[in-house]
């Protein structure tokens, strides 16, 4: 299984993803777990997630997340996809990030 961990300033824009991204892992039988947190809680989600998936509205943060996390991939999710909500893209561009470091 993987875990996916999105992050937001608030955590609520994330949440939507996250409804969408699940309803298409359930749709093609992927095992995943998925959640959202606030950019003030991600630190202490860190170490359960494979990947980490930064809202456009975080992209500042990259480099930092980047340096704590090292060899953990964070990503930045595209501002278009993001805005119209496309779970079942975003999902699938995290599980071909994290098949390329297997």
């Amino acid at each position: 299984m993987k875990n996916i961990l999105l992050v937001c300033l608030g955590g609520m824009s994330t949440s939507l993803m996250v409804q969408k991204m699940e309803k298409a892992a359930q749709k093609d039988n992927i095992a995943v777990r998925i959640w959202a947190v606030s950019e003030a809680e991600a630190h202490n989600n860190f170490n359960e997630a494979d990947i980490v998936l930064l809202g456009p509205q975080l992209k500042f943060k990259y480099n930092e997340y980047k340096k704590i996390l090292g060899d953990k991939p964070v990503e930045i999710i595209n501002i278009a996809d993001y805005g119209r909500m496309q779970g079942e893209k975003v999902l699938k561009w995290a599980l071909a990030i994290l098949a390329g470091k297997e």
